[in-house]
């Protein structure tokens, strides 16, 4: 399988090309060449297959046994989801009136972000031993991705990981689980239309929060900023850019990497584009939109929980009030599977401004109890000096790695350290931490470029003497 960038400009790269690179050389995103078909008899048998197992055939499909043999594929898929608290990984919750909610937050740290990233983690573990490489993983985040991302490579030998995250946007527990994780390694709807594209029979709905750019590019093709980020109770979904449409575009314009790139360069220069008539007519048919408001939200997770006793999280009560509104409504339909994103112990203001009381496992409640570690950093300082000379230390701390190990020293067996990053005065903060050491958290004084336009994410690679 091969993977070509939607603008068309790079070379065409494998897997662990892609899954090295984050955006393409010439901007893009990496996708498919081509994607598999998947025909009825394929689907009947992958119904009855476990989650594991349906994410094994998957992942083969897209991977290629010459880079990860199907033996150790399984292993790796195996490891990853070790840690889910659910025997299934993920769990169907069937409720009334058609309503089912697939529960995605069975792993560590609540949330959906556990089950792709504890995949991607072992996936990169998997070619950085092979090769003798180090890398170190750059994360953007708006909450759940840095906490998954910190917990899926804690301990991986080959890796460090620095998380940028929003101070004061993210829930009281999200923040705790990026900056209580002692372990010596962490500093602190795409895949839908892909999935219909392969074959699988369904229609689509987005819903989003009062952010509605994903809402107002499907209703009527305006593709444009905001003037400004508005909090809501589902904060994971309070940014400006969702950078997988531009996948979407690819895919739908028939993978006219010409027209992606052309769309794409506009936005980045206008912040503002409206899609051809073509492209928005395509969009519109493969997926419905809705914009939810935090009142509706809150009467959602009420509702939710006064006919069938069951907790949302603001997320996921988000894609619920869709399936309210089309009931209310009497509107004809078949079952729908709305997709919880994260545990409703999260966020435990949302569930009290619903009127409810919240339910918060021991593990979430033990977090209060355990010490933080914050640097401030003041207005004025260089956070991009500071990013730099994190990553340039976690370079000689592996060239240090590498020469025990070339001296066979006893504390090569340690696993990796962590340092978490928080931040009072601005909206982001890093979280960092490197391969031994002490715990530490920095604050920056300035927003990064990307802070209002979404979450990024890169990987920095480093070889065997730790040279970039």
């Amino acid at each position: 399988m091969w993977y070509i960038s939607t603008r068309g400009m790079a070379p065409q790269v494998d897997f662990e090309g892609a899954l090295f690179s984050g955006y393409a050389p010439d901007g893009g995103l990496y996708m498919p060449e081509e994607l598999p078909q998947l025909d009825r008899e394929t689907l009947r048998h992958w119904s009855m297959l476990s989650y594991p197992g349906l994410v094994k055939e998957l992942c083969a499909l897209f991977i290629g046994s010459e880079l990860i043999p199907r033996n150790d594929l399984n292993d790796l898929i195996d490891r990853a989801f070790s840690r889910f608290r659910h025997r299934e990984v993920v769990h169907l919750c069937r409720l009334k009136n058609k309503l089912n909610v697939l529960e995605l937050w069975h792993g560590v740290t609540y949330a959906f972000k556990d089950l792709s990233m504890s995949c991607t983690a072992q996936f990169l573990q998997y070619f950085l031993e092979k090769r003798k490489k180090h890398v170190t993983v750059v994360v953007g985040t708006s909450g759940d991705t840095g906490s998954a991302a910190i917990e899926s490579v804690q301990g991986a030998k080959n890796m460090d990981i620095i998380v940028l995250l929003p101070k004061g946007h993210c829930s009281k527990i999200q923040e705790l689980q990026m900056t209580t994780v002692l372990k010596e390694n962490v500093h602190v709807f795409g895949a839908g239309c892909i999935a219909q594209k392969m074959g699988l029979p369904i229609h689509l709905v987005v819903a989003v929060n009062h952010n509605d750019i994903i809402h107002r590019t499907v209703q009527s093709g305006d593709f444009s900023l905001s003037e400004a980020v508005k909090p809501t109770l589902a904060s994971a979904m309070d940014i400006q850019v969702p950078y997988n449409m531009e996948r979407i575009f690819w895919l739908l314009s028939g993978s006219n990497s010409q027209e992606t790139k052309a769309l794409m360069e506009q936005f980045e220069r206008t912040q503002s584009l409206h899609l051809p008539k073509e492209l928005h007519s395509k969009l519109s048919e493969a997926v419905t939109s809705e914009s939810v408001s935090d009142d509706a939200i809150t009467r959602t997770m009420a509702r939710c929980w006064d006919e069938n006793k069951y907790l949302l999280c603001p997320h996921s009560a988000v894609a619920v009030s869709y399936h309210y509104q089309q009931t209310d409504k009497q509107q004809p339909s078949d079952h729908r599977c709305c997709l919880a994103s994260a545990s409703a112990a999260k966020f435990p203001e949302a569930v009290l401004a619903a009127g409810l009381t919240p339910e918060t496992p021991a593990e979430i409640l033990a977090l209060e109890h355990k010490n933080t570690y914050c640097t401030p950093m003041q207005r004025g300082d260089n956070w991009t000096m500071m990013l730099r000379d994190t990553i340039e230390d976690l370079s000689q701390r592996w060239k240090g790695h590498i020469l025990r190990a070339q001296n066979s020293q006893p504390e090569l067996a340690s696993s990796s350290r962590k340092v978490c990053l928080s931040a009072a005065l601005c909206p982001f903060s890093l979280g960092r931490a490197g391969v031994g050491g002490s715990q530490g958290v920095a604050q920056l004084g300035v927003e990064p470029p990307w802070g209002r336009r979404g979450k990024r994410s890169t990987a920095l690679c480093e070889n065997v003497n730790g040279e970039s």
